[in-house]
């Protein structure tokens, strides 16, 4: 099936950054019906090489229609597990300036490699060699949500890496981001398919919402599974560290031999020129923030008292704002669900004669993995809903809570902790 939307106007010019206008297509695939046969032969790395089939005929001419765009070195929306991406070829710096001007993106912040294979990724490695401390990883962790710092090589362009002389690379498992790499035939460079700075898009909605006319081209297979970018890890440190904690968790890494001593940046360390000049996206700049003002109400501790403390402290900040001159007519809550109780995804209250309260479910307490995938959902919807202040119920940092705090800590404008 074939979606088509177009811009209110084709006629007017985009901002002065990005001053092409297009139509913006969506084309549906199913990810089903995408599935990848291991190639012949005794390498290590066969399933990792396999190649992909497509069942149908709709996906078939949607991935074709991607890689034309592609090819014509344009930047396109694609689905990945963790969020959409904003794809174009990582070997050509004009079509990788195109992911710069369509998202408005700072120029010195380095951008993701995604590739296919192994074949592919040692294409792009200094004499084809993936150093040996990634192997037991890639091994156990790829495809998946996982990014690796590796040795550039004179392929990838500057704009790439900005400069540096490590390019992150990373190895989808969505079947749709991966038939979509191996049918290109080169590594695609694709950060979050968002304007920058804003939550990241987790529906092929959210791509259209925040890049429409801006991009030619975007493939929708549904809701992303991960709904939080991959874990950066750079091994080539001594000590290994996560400079970004995502999809795959610290306590997974740490199991893989050759991680023992795994750090964690911000948590273990802090280093102001890597924070400066950063190797990977996610270090430098305040990300994932929508319009309305967030506050994080972060718990200090598990305990019986955090529900009363919560309200307290969103209720004595809702008052501080008030009193500092801003008209709030309507709030948001993002909540987490706890375990055993039944929830609805929207309740919707009056917090008093002036304030309109929304509040959404981002998962159950307790299962990180599922805040993870409605926390960006959330954020995106209450401001859809125009409200003018969100509170946020921070969790524990453990598995995928890492990643969670890790993101609300930058959304935020405020963190309180009960």
């Amino acid at each position: 099936m074939q979606f088509l939307f177009r811009t209110a106007s084709t006629h007017l010019f985009q901002r002065s950054f990005y001053s092409t206008m297009f139509d913006t297509q969506v084309l549906k695939v199913v990810p089903e019906n995408f599935t990848f046969k291991k190639s012949i032969g005794t390498d290590e790395f066969s399933e990792l090489n396999a190649n992909s089939v497509i069942s149908t005929k709709n996906d078939k001419l949607a991935i074709e229609k991607a890689v034309e765009w592609l090819k014509k070195g344009e930047a396109v929306g694609i689905p990945t597990e963790t969020v959409y991406g904003l794809a174009a070829n990582a070997l050509d710096a004009n079509a990788v300036s195109k992911i710069f001007a369509a998202k408005n993106r700072p120029q010195d912040n380095p951008l993701i490699v995604h590739v296919s294979s192994i074949n592919m990724l040692k294409s792009i490695l200094p004499d084809n060699t993936i150093p040996e401390v990634y192997l037991p990883i890639i091994r156990k962790h790829w495809p998946g949500p996982l990014t690796i710092v590796l040795p550039t090589s004179q392929l990838i362009p500057n704009s790439v890496t900005c400069g540096h002389p490590t390019v992150a690379v990373r190895f989808p498992s969505h079947p749709v981001a991966r038939s979509l790499i191996e049918a290109c035939g080169f590594p695609l460079a694709a950060p979050s398919a968002n304007s920058s700075g804003k939550p990241s898009p987790t529906l092929a909605s959210h791509v259209y919402h925040d890049l429409q006319g801006r991009i030619p081209f975007i493939l929708d297979g549904g809701s992303c599974n991960v709904g939080v970018e991959s874990t950066v890890l750079d091994g080539l440190r001594n000590p290994p560290a996560i400079l970004r904690p995502g999809g795959l968790t610290y306590e997974e890494l740490k199991e893989i031999k050759g991680m023992e001593q795994l750090q964690v940046y911000r948590k273990d360390f802090v280093d102001k020129e890597l924070e400066m000049a950063p190797t990977t996206p996610g270090m430098k700049y305040r990300h994932y923030s929508p319009e309305a003002m967030v506050i994080l109400i972060d718990r200090k501790r598990d305990s019986k008292e955090f529900e009363e403390n919560f309200e307290k402290a969103w209720k004595e900040e809702l008052n501080a704002i008030r009193t500092s001159g801003m008209v709030v007519s309507k709030i948001g809550m993002l909540r987490t669900t706890q375990e055993g109780k039944t929830a609805t995804w929207e309740t919707i209250s009056m917090v008093d004669d002036q304030t309109k309260c929304i509040s959404l479910q981002m998962g159950r307490y307790g299962h990180p993995e599922e805040v993870a995938r409605g926390m960006f959902k959330g954020l995106r919807e209450l401001d859809g809903r125009s409200v003018n202040v969100i509170f946020v119920e921070g969790i524990p940092e453990d598995r995928e809570g890492m990643a969670v705090m890790n993101r609300l800590r930058k959304a935020a404008t405020k963190v309180l902790e009960v």
